[in-house]
């Protein structure tokens, strides 16, 4: 996994080199982006205020654009085409790490039964790394904002990103798979291995002009995964009174793949 993850970052600073590709009528800017990330999948109650808050962490992503209003060739404005002053092309790789674990009312102090013991006594944890591309559009023009510090832009984006992902589940009261540890809906519902799939990404956000040639940028994301095995969780009713890895039907309350939100801040600076 470490040498798919030094692949994808090659691949990353090779399509962000701007000598190579400056020539096609575009500029670049590069940046980082950092902040807190809500997972939500198979760990805890749906729509629960503490597994909302508790299955957190915070990610970190490096961020290249192309940006079509301005030819880095020339040291000048492109042809003004309604695309080139509102579209960029978002091309960004992310990584973050989450511990997971049971909240909600099903493991309340005040349930002692032994499903609840055995929720309380699991825990887990994924480590993801994704790369992919967004393409983001604003209503106001671009070239506008660029000519002076203090100027805002929203915008929107869309785009796909490919994810890899390492998840790790495990009971403090043991092996798992067995009726000492694993509540029914969990048997063979579980992995420890690494994966990969890929996701939708979509966001909202906001940039300032911090000087000519620097921006910092607010921006809210939300992103589905392809798989619901990301968490390393996917609770299974029986299918025909056994329990196989990924077979059986889903609960009622696993109605949905792996997704998170993210709220992250960015620094970002013009590459001419």
């Amino acid at each position: 996994m470490q040498t798919r993850y030094l692949l994808l970052v090659c691949l990353f600073f090779i399509f962000s080199k701007q000598d190579a590709i400056s020539q096609f009528g575009f500029s670049h800017e590069i940046g980082i982006i950092s902040g807190p990330i809500a997972f939500y999948g198979d760990y805890g109650q749906r729509n629960n205020f503490d597994t909302n808050t508790n299955n957190t962490t915070i990610g970190v992503g490096l961020i290249h654009y192309l940006n079509f209003s301005y030819s880095a060739d020339c040291n000048c404005y492109t042809r003004g085409k309604y695309f080139n002053d509102h579209f960029k092309l978002r091309n960004e790789i992310d990584f973050y790490k989450v511990d997971l674990q049971h909240y909600g009312e099903y493991v309340d102090p005040s349930k002692t039964s032994v499903t609840a013991d055995q929720l309380r006594a699991m825990y887990g944890s994924t480590t993801v790394f994704d790369i992919g591309s967004q393409l983001e559009y604003y209503p106001f023009s671009i070239r506008d904002f660029a000519a002076r510090p203090g100027n805002f832009a929203p915008f929107v984006s869309a785009g796909i990103h490919f994810v890899s992902f390492d998840p790790e589940v495990y009971s403090t009261l043991g092996s798992l798979n067995s009726s000492v540890t694993t509540p029914e809906k969990y048997f063979g519902a579980f992995q420890q291995e690494g994966g990969s799939t890929w996701s939708f990404v979509a966001s909202v956000g906001m940039r300032y002009k911090l000087s000519h040639s620097s921006d910092i940028m607010i921006d809210t994301r939300w992103q589905s995964y392809f798989s619901n095995w990301v968490d390393g969780l996917n609770p299974q009713q029986a299918f025909n009174g056994d329990y196989l890895p990924g077979e059986g039907v889903p609960v009622p309350e696993n109605k949905a793949n792996d997704w998170i939100y993210w709220l992250n801040f960015g620094y970002i600076l013009y590459v001419d």
